[in-house]
């Protein structure tokens, strides 16, 4: 049963063909007496073939051609028609040299029979128009639908690698905010430790709360190195080095401009006090925008600049090389975690075309709130 459900032609292929097959027909009941019942029988075989055309376009088009030359040479009757369909089905069923070969399975006979009954120029325009022709539509078409099924492939393909990577970069930015929280509670819990053991006896009520939130500390951190577990990749360890800030900008700077390109950093406003999470982030941002401009635009400038402003921080990367980069996977994931970053502070970034020539970095970072 399955195998027969596989033999059956495409509804619009069937519908075509039974057409073919009532115009053969009726061709037979009104057309010339003197044409024999094994002609249209034949013809009729042959139009009802026109069905399985897609599956098998070369037996298809064999089978037409023979039973055109056999029964209808003059050209008179639906058959000859027939070869246009199937010469646009083999233009856009197969590919050379099977088309080719499909082209001139047509052609040839056609050709073959003008000459044989008095050949004249009009015969070969003839096939040029009415078989080269839908030939050569099936061909472009065929090639237009196979770049948009690429196209979408590759869409799709980009989509899930896009999504990959942001994946990637949230678990990476989770971890490093892991170890500046996981910092961060040890202090606390260092500090009440130090605070309760100062205490006298006369602070019984306060070394119990230290000592409570002492406790909470611990269990906290232990719930951080279990998130750590969940986080981590197979063979890595906690970070016991602390995480970058912007105190460590200056030293990245001039990292960045001791090779072939030039580096500087300009502040403009007062800076203020950051937190933890949000220094890393303000760091990160121009650890990419430098990473950037020496790796992929080839610049042979680069210069950072932080504004602080009242209740913002700005964050500007501009270099002079060769402008936007390529954002997919193939450039790297660091704009992308530039952005989740960004997101994760409420704030903006924007990667565009410098005016003076080169790439613009910027983000900007809220100050209000980073409690």
């Amino acid at each position: 049963m399955t195998r027969l459900r596989d033999l059956r032609p495409p509804l619009l292929d069937a519908c075509i063909a039974a057409v073919f097959v009532a115009l053969t027909a009726g061709e037979a009941l009104f057309g010339p007496a003197d044409q024999p019942w094994w002609s249209s029988t034949l013809a009729c075989i042959a139009m009802a073939s026109l069905a399985w055309r897609r599956r098998a376009p070369l037996g298809v088009a064999a089978l037409v051609v023979a039973v055109n030359v056999a029964t209808n040479p003059e050209g008179q009757f639906t058959t000859l028609l027939s070869l246009v369909l199937v010469c646009f089905t083999v233009g856009y069923e197969t590919r050379p040299p099977q088309s080719y070969a499909g082209l001139a399975l047509v052609i040839v006979p056609f050709l073959a029979v003008s000459i044989r009954d008095d050949f004249e120029f009009s015969d070969a325009a003839a096939a040029m128009v009415f078989f080269a022709g839908p030939w050569a539509v099936g061909v472009l078409t065929r090639d237009r639908t196979v770049r948009a099924t690429e196209a979408i492939e590759r869409a799709e393909r980009l989509e899930v690698e896009a999504a990959r990577i942001a994946a990637e970069e949230r678990t990476r930015i989770a971890r490093e905010l892991h170890d500046v929280v996981s910092h961060s509670i040890s202090v606390v819990t260092i500090q009440t430790q130090a605070v309760r053991r100062r205490l006298g006896p006369d602070h019984e009520r306060e070394i119990a709360d230290l000592a409570a939130v002492e406790q909470t500390a611990r269990e906290a951190l232990a719930e951080m190195r279990r998130l750590f577990g969940v986080l981590r990749t197979d063979g890595e360890s906690a970070s016991l080095a602390p995480q970058p800030g912007l105190g460590e900008l200056r030293r990245l700077v001039d990292q960045a401009g001791a090779g072939d390109m030039t580096a500087e950093l300009h502040v403009e406003g007062e800076p203020v006090e950051l937190s933890p999470g949000l220094d890393l982030a303000a760091y990160r941002i121009a650890q990419e925008g430098l990473t950037n401009a020496l790796r992929h635009s080839g610049a042979r400038h680069a210069t950072v600049t932080l504004r602080w402003g009242p209740s913002t921080l700005d964050v500007e990367v501009v270099d002079d090389g060769r402008g936007v980069p390529d954002e997919t996977p193939n450039a790297g994931h660091g704009l992308v975690g530039i952005r989740e970053r960004v997101a994760l502070y409420g704030g903006t970034v924007r990667l565009e075309p410098n005016p003076g020539g080169g790439t613009r970095l910027s983000a900007t970072l809220p100050l209000k709130g980073q409690e």
